[in-house]
């Protein structure tokens, strides 16, 4: 188990695109360095339309997500966070990224007024997480465990996807970050996380990126 007094995040917000493992990081973290995960509400009467690519349906759905994003994080600012350690499995920013790849210019103006005044009545967490995966390892997870409309996405939009959100975390500097090559994390492995929780305390200003070895890698080494 991790020392929980020397973790000193109190808000924590991991990110990435959907299968990257950012629900199944948030509760293990949660486990084992203590807190209450907070889920993104992915529920979207319009997705479906977006997906059958329905006009207006983007921006619909855009609306819909930033909005109970927005709702969901406002009730976090009224907890007093150093009650409780919070992870969440989204960071609000992410919206933006989502919406620059799938909204018109006339819908992005109406879009961005909107965000501006949202985004600006919610607090930043202490620490963000983002998982980075590539599109080989991500096609590979969807015909495994996607959905139904997960596999009907287009491989050019998940690598368009991909780097935005590559792009948006190599610039993001409102809070430290931790950056965590995922392709070859094991989840089921206790020694991964462990090894995650480590780097979460180890935590300062400066980004830290950190790549675990991949199960061949890790067998190796321990042979030696």
């Amino acid at each position: 188990m991790v020392n929980k007094d020397k973790i000193t995040f109190k808000h924590i917000a991991i990110d990435g695109i959907p299968k990257s493992g950012k629900t199944k990081l948030a509760n293990l973290l949660a486990q084992k360095m203590g807190g209450r995960v907070v889920f993104d509400r992915i529920e979207n009467p319009y997705l479906k339309d977006f997906y059958d690519e329905k006009e207006g349906a983007a921006f619909l759905a855009q609306l819909v997500f930033l909005v109970n994003r927005y709702h969901q994080q406002q009730r976090l600012m009224q907890r007093d966070l150093f009650e409780e350690r919070i992870i969440c499995d989204y960071l609000l920013e992410k919206d933006k990224i989502y919406a620059y790849q799938t909204l018109t210019d006339d819908e992005l103006v109406i879009y961005e007024r909107i965000y501006s005044i949202l985004s600006e009545r919610v607090s930043k967490p202490d620490l963000a997480i983002y998982l980075q995966i590539s599109l080989q390892s991500l096609l590979k997870r969807i015909a495994k465990e996607g959905s139904a409309l997960e596999k009907n996405i287009s491989e050019k939009y998940l690598q368009d996807i991909l780097e935005a959100f590559d792009y948006f975390f190599f610039n993001y500097e409102a809070t430290p970050l931790l950056v965590i090559k995922v392709d070859d994390l094991d989840f089921s492995r206790e020694e991964d996380i462990m090894d995650i929780a480590d780097k979460i305390k180890e935590m300062k200003k400066s980004p830290l990126y950190y790549v675990p070895l991949s199960r061949t890698n890790k067998e190796s080494k321990e042979d030696k």
